[in-house]
């Protein structure tokens, strides 16, 4: 039999009969319905059916949707519910969840899922979690990345609602990837470095992965390669890529890419800015930065470049908040911006003897020790 789970602001806790009438209003609304499978309207005495149902089965079975009632802490306001449907002799779990609008954006569907993917890994003893989306729920897959879920690929005209077939997104993860997701760092680091890209480390540089609906905002690590060996050509000459990678505690965790300074060029451009989606929020992206500027400073860089796509998961607001300027200007769709280089709060790094001043330094890891 299901127990009560308790996070820190939330309780799940199985169906109950008079949870009816909440989920009808909660599946009637066409802001929940858009990406679901039920039609609208969603009849009470369809979701008295529902409700009666599940509060039969005591808890998941094989083969069976079963749901659980999302509550606040404090039991006074129904939040939503989080359903499960266990295959394969109970070894394996689809994961639904569905949220009232009234509390989308406080992080709540990510608290639940994760607590039931804990639940079905630890407590029922599954080998393996998925969930299916359409390609469009943006705000639902970032709940599934969250959780530590894996994009596995989109099944294409697969998914059938009413008389309307749609292509279907899905996450996976298994026990393994669930016990190395539990146990990702999580605290910041103690030291971040730049350090060179050589024949020992660009296999794991190349292996840095974003989650899938970052991939809008910045590309894998093999373009960015690519597009190193093959540069485009601005203001009638090729631009100069710099490549480091990030280290935070002797691990490579990330990537940067400038295109660098030249007589043709006159300002660094923030090309590439990948941080690795096991040890994103850390602080690692915010201390590599700040040594990404220093950098450029270093070498007598006044200003540096960027831009970035618009839209939900940009990294526009990380940027703003460092200090970067919109220009004005869109490049290719992109937002530019414009931050001013001073040396205020960074430790002083003096370029090794004979470096050219418009590349930044021939060796920038050299000193560059975030603290």
């Amino acid at each position: 039999m299901f127990q009560p789970m308790h996070t820190s602001r939330l309780v799940i806790r199985p169906l109950q009969t008079d949870d009816a009438g909440d989920l009808a209003e909660r599946r009637s609304d066409p802001r929940v319905a858009r990406y679901q499978s039920w039609a609208l309207p969603y009849p009470p005495a369809r979701a008295q059916q529902l409700v009666d149902r599940v509060v039969a089965m005591d808890g998941p079975q094989d083969e069976a949707w079963w749901m659980a009632a999302i509550v606040e802490a404090d039991g006074r306001a129904s939040v939503g519910d989080v359903a499960v449907h266990l295959t394969s002799e109970g070894r394996t779990a689809e994961i639904g969840y569905t949220l009232s609008p009234d509390h989308w954006g406080r992080g709540f569907a990510t608290e639940a899922v994760e607590a039931m993917v804990e639940y079905l890994f630890d407590g029922f003893g599954v080998t393996r979690v998925f969930g299916m989306i359409h390609p469009d729920n943006v705000a639902s897959a970032r709940v599934l990345e969250r959780c530590g879920l894996v994009y596995e690929g989109q099944t294409r005209r697969s998914y059938w609602v009413g008389d309307e077939c749609t292509d279907d997104r899905l996450y996976g993860m298994t026990r393994p990837d669930w016990v190395a997701w539990r146990d990702r760092p999580r605290t910041p680091p103690h030291l971040v470095k730049l350090v060179d890209i050589d024949a020992a480390n660009y296999e794991t540089v190349l292996s840095l992965r974003t989650h899938k609906s970052e991939e809008t905002f910045v590309a894998p690590t093999g373009k960015s390669f690519a597009d190193a060996l093959f540069p485009e050509e601005i203001d009638g000459a090729p631009v100069v890529p710099w490549m480091r990678a990030i280290e935070a505690d002797g691990a490579i965790t990330g990537f940067v890419m400038l295109a660098a300074t030249t007589l043709h060029h006159p300002e660094p451009f923030l090309w590439r800015f990948l941080v690795d989606r096991m040890h994103q929020r850390r602080g690692v992206g915010s201390r590599a930065m700040d040594l990404v500027e220093s950098a450029c400073h270093a070498v007598g860089d006044t200003a540096l470049l960027t831009s970035w796509v618009p839209g939900r998961g940009s990294p526009g607001a990380f940027y703003l908040k460092r200090g970067f300027v919109p220009t004005g200007r869109m490049v290719d769709g992109e937002i530019e911006a414009r931050k001013q280089l001073t040396a205020t709060g960074w430790e002083a790094v003096v370029p090794p003897a004979g470096t050219d001043r418009r590349v930044p330094g021939g060796d920038p890891s050299r000193g560059l020790q975030g603290g």
